[in-house]
């Protein structure tokens, strides 16, 4: 069954070379009891783990089940460690916080099959632990440990079982307890080979090899006991090197997650720890994002008050129109200026504007606010139908009848809730009848647009403002794409009656798309930037979940030996680190999502600041916080993967 020839190890500590194992050549039998003894020193554990398949030796051969194990891969020798042996280990080297039937189901998640909860009952059984099946192993005595270890190293039902002294850290009458246990295996044709220093101990084997100094110096055979036939003869040795289980397989996904849940839960202050970056930064886009798109969302409610496809003329050049203003020099429209501007063909609407500040009064009540004077067609140029009423006509403009729409504020400060339509204003001691109230504009570059008063612009020049000019002209372009070409028309139309003075033009032209597009731009680009700067914050919580599980890999080494002593390859625990960094995140994610969306709450009912919580902010920041869990959990889980078995097993 086994077959060492010349097998030698040699271990480097520094400059200085140890020889652990010198020309070792060894047979042993399928169903023998093996007992390896000698002192600290004499190689006998190296030999055991060479055995085992936990180390690989320098030179010589080593044949197991008829084949040759030297160059086999390390995912081969995980298949091997998993479903040919089994291992009892002097320090037990349970999994802590975790109960006794799933410590003893783990070499069957590693192995592929369903987790058959009878043979796991069974093996608890046997070895006397069916009343402690649900206690955690940390609550067990030392004797009960080792009981537990017996039963994990026997569920997948191995050919052969190491024991590396299985009953050294115990008491005499556990110690011939765990000896029966092993007997009686033996009994029903296991193979076992035991490494101990005590004779008492070795007596209970069939055959005693005995080593010093990394040599065999001598092998002894006692008689043979009778054996009871329960194990099978070994089968023919390919199949058991040839690994034939689904890595990503749903059920050791789901074992995964739920030792990677285990262990997050089970180390309650250093997961939280580790979770703060994530919560913060993830926190930080919500916020951010809330607070970038609320404001996008604001701006766009302003711009709605611009209309659409709109241009407004003013008098006067842009650059010095404050200087002629003080001077009484600009140039000024009359309403010449807008009857042959509605001529061009790229026009739809014209509607010429006078404004100023006004006192409205009634009954008691008065307040201060602005005074806006337009054409008829200023209801469809600027989207205003009235929501109670109706807008004036032509005739009513013509005749200058004193008629006036009211904004919402006004209509608040003036009469409450109750309905204006039809009552009688005095603006600036001029009775007018409210005929309408206009939709609700909203804020609008810090300007409440519904504080305000529109009445026909020839009662506003002639009988209200004492105007004989015109200060603003809105036209709405028939299309998007007339708008260059209407610029132009408008230009040359107005150049002839209000001539360039020193190359410049005597008025200005406001694209009021081309400002939307710039207001929109600006704030995109400022959502943007509040993102990347709440983005930068979840990488520093990435790195911080980075150093977390390499400082747990440390803290792990010896649960990653026992692991890959099972039969874990390699790339089971990247997957279980990974499966872990993960989680963290994504639990630091959704704590993260939840405090963002009350710090946005918090800010726009203290601030007073837009706030607009997307769905689209959320699925953001969640992907980010796993994509970070995966980026910065590959160099530990990579870290982990790297440990040997026999080394991580020896960590301190």
């Amino acid at each position: 069954m086994i077959k060492l020839e010349k097998v030698s190890r040699t271990y480097r500590n520094g400059k200085a070379e140890v020889y652990a194992l010198k020309d070792i050549s060894l047979e042993i039998n399928a169903g023998e009891f093996v007992a390896i003894m000698g002192h600290s020193g004499s190689g006998k554990s190296t030999l055991l783990n060479i055995l085992g398949f936990l180390d690989k030796p320098d030179s010589g051969t080593y044949t197991v089940l008829d084949r040759e194990i030297n160059n086999l891969t390390d995912d081969e020798l995980s298949t091997l460690r998993n479903q040919v042996c089994g291992f009892v280990f002097q320090q037990f080297h349970l999994l802590p916080r975790i109960t006794v039937h799933q410590n003893v189901s783990l070499p069957l998640i590693y192995s592929g099959k369903e987790q058959d909860h009878e043979a796991i009952a069974a093996r608890i059984k046997d070895v006397g632990l069916d009343h402690r099946s649900g206690h955690l192993s940390n609550e067990l005595s030392g004797g009960e440990q080792q009981r537990v270890a017996i039963a994990r190293s026997l569920v997948n039902e191995p050919l052969i079982l190491f024991a590396d002294e299985p009953t050294g850290n115990l008491d005499s009458k556990t110690e011939e307890d765990i000896l029966l246990i092993l007997k009686d295996l033996h009994k029903a044709g296991m193979t076992i080979i035991m490494v101990t220093h005590e004779i008492e101990i070795a007596s209970h084997a069939e055959r005693i090899i005995y080593m010093k100094d990394g040599e065999i110096v001598s092998d002894k055979r006692r008689e043979k006991s009778q054996k009871k036939k329960k194990f099978p003869d070994p089968p023919a040795g390919k199949e058991f090197f040839v690994d034939h289980r689904p890595v990503l397989k749903i059920t050791g996904l789901r074992n995964f997650f739920v030792q990677a849940a285990a262990s997050i839960f089970n180390h309650k202050m250093r997961s939280f720890l580790s979770m703060i970056g994530i919560l913060f930064g993830v926190a930080s886009v919500i916020a951010m994002l809330a607070i970038g798109q609320g404001a996008q969302s604001a701006m766009e409610e302003d711009l709605k008050g611009l209309g659409s496809n709109i241009l407004r003329i003013q008098p006067g050049p842009h650059r010095s129109r404050h200087v002629a203003l003080a001077a009484g020099t600009v140039t000024r429209f009359i309403h010449r200026d807008a009857e042959v501007l509605e001529k061009l063909k790229e026009v739809k609407y014209v509607s010429p504007m006078v404004n100023g500040k006004v006192q409205a009064v009634y009954g008691n009540k008065n307040t201060s606010t602005s005074l806006m004077g337009v054409g008829p067609v200023y209801e469809l140029i600027q989207s205003s139908k009235p929501v109670a009423g109706r807008f004036f006509d032509s005739m009513e403009n013509k005749k200058r009848e004193k008629v006036a729409l009211l904004g919402v504020t006004v209509v608040k400060e003036l009469f409450g809730t109750k309905n204006p339509v039809g009552k009688t204003v005095k603006i600036n001691r001029i009775h007018f009848r409210v005929i309408g109230v206009l939709p609700q504009k909203g804020h609008s570059f810090h300007q409440d647009k519904d504080d305000m008063i529109v009445i026909p612009i020839n009662t506003a020049m002639y009988r209200v403002l004492g105007k004989k000019y015109i200060d603003d002209i809105e036209i709405q372009v028939r299309s998007q794409k007339l708008i260059k070409g209407a610029i132009e028309s408008i230009r040359a139309l107005l150049s002839k009656y209000h001539p360039p003075k020193n190359g410049e033009d005597e008025f200005r032209i406001n694209d009021m798309t081309e400002i939307r597009k710039v207001l929109t731009g600006t704030t995109r680009t400022m959502s943007m930037l509040l993102g990347i700067v709440a983005a930068v914050s979840l990488i520093v919580g990435g790195i911080g979940i980075m150093n977390i599980m390499l400082v747990t890999v440390k803290e792990r080494t010896r649960e990653i030996g026992v692991r890959r002593a099972i039969g874990a390859f390699r790339s089971d625990i990247r997957i279980q680190f990974l499966i872990e960094s993960v989680m963290l995140t994504f639990f630091g994610g959704i704590a993260g999502i939840v405090t963002g969306s009350l710090v946005s709450l918090l800010l726009s009912s203290i601030a007073g600041w837009a706030i607009e919580i997307s769905i689209f902010a959320i699925i953001l920041s969640t992907s980010f916080s796993i994509a970070i869990g995966l980026l910065f959990g590959l160099w530990p889980a990579y870290q982990a993967s790297l440990l040997k078995p026999v080394e991580a097993l020896r960590y301190e």
